[in-house]
């Protein structure tokens, strides 16, 4: 078992003490149509769900009063998150929720880099094949010590093209809607939690940096194997956290899997080890820019855990 969840769990807390708080003043701006609930006294699990549902409701608000849309201004205003209770997942995983997605519908903006999809009034939920999909792989992630992880970073998963293994696919989450993540699959599952697993430690990333008040210097660069580009220290270090945890996550399906899926991620583990050994001065370069001693570690720890793989 990785040691993930022990690193991370002071910081957790913080998350959730945090969200409860940012809860109370998304609703006062939302209005007298929302439930304001006691969101200190909720689950963690329902307290992520909440956050990320509230998110969207707070965006639908926002992009609908600019549109000058005030039927769908009025509609996420008056519907709270428990309006979207009919796309949960069955238990255990009801701390998730799993849309319908029609990738052809998805919206860019200026508020993202990538295109977005808002739950609104004609979500509806996902075929039960999808639904089944997205279980076995949050079961296979937590069984492997990333349950904790994505229950709090990934409360919304949006599930977009079906790809074949092998095939190039495409994943995304955008700072504006945190604990949503948006991922191409290629109808397998533990595939499917590398993925939720990559895109949920993003997301866990800016929420520390935006709880801590954590800024990195946006004129400091490095060199990413990944994008064969220099990144500045923000995207460097999102890197060197994200796809260690994807390495820690392959590594610990590889003991118990075989056939053409552990093939694919053993030749995913290959290629993430090379490229991983590239940064190991420039990584501790970044590091020093963050000032703080607390996030240095967990970030460090991890790394060094996937790099001694």
């Amino acid at each position: 078992m990785n040691q993930l969840s022990t690193l991370t769990a002071p910081v957790d807390a913080e998350v959730s003490r945090w969200r409860a708080d940012q809860l109370t003043r998304i609703h006062r701006v939302l209005g007298p149509g929302t439930t304001d609930t006691v969101a200190a006294a909720i689950a963690p699990q329902s307290l992520a769900l909440k956050f990320a549902l509230d998110h969207h409701r707070l965006q639908g608000a926002e992009d609908a009063a600019r549109a000058r849309d005030t039927t769908a201004y009025t509609w996420y205003r008056n519907n709270d998150s428990a309006r979207f209770a009919d796309l949960r997942l069955p238990e255990p995983w009801q701390g998730h929720v799993l849309p319908y997605i029609d990738p052809a519908k998805l919206e860019n903006s200026a508020i993202a880099d990538a295109p977005y999809y808002l739950l609104g009034p004609e979500f509806r939920r996902a075929s039960h094949d999808l639904e089944h999909l997205t279980a076995t792989a949050l079961s296979t992630a937590a069984a492997h010590g990333f349950g904790p992880l994505i229950d709090q970073q990934a409360a919304i998963i949006c599930l977009l093209r079906t790809r074949q293994i092998g095939q190039t696919m495409a994943s995304w989450s955008i700072t504006r809607l945190p604990g949503t993540v948006y991922t191409d699959h290629a109808n397998d599952p533990h595939i499917l939690g590398r993925d939720l697993v990559h895109e949920a430690a993003h997301n866990w990333l800016n929420s520390v940096l935006t709880i801590r008040q954590i800024t990195l210097d946006d004129q400091i660069t490095f060199y990413s194997p990944w994008k064969e580009v220099q990144r500045p220290v923000f995207g460097y270090l999102h890197a060197c956290w994200a796809f260690p945890l994807t390495m820690i996550y392959a590594a610990a399906v590889l003991r118990c899997l075989d056939g053409p899926v552990a093939s694919f991620l053993s030749t995913y583990l290959d290629k993430q080890t090379a490229l991983l050994a590239q940064t190991e001065t420039d990584h501790k370069l970044a590091l020093a820019t963050v000032n703080d001693p607390a996030l240095q570690n967990i970030l460090r720890s991890i790394y060094l855990e996937a790099r001694a793989l």
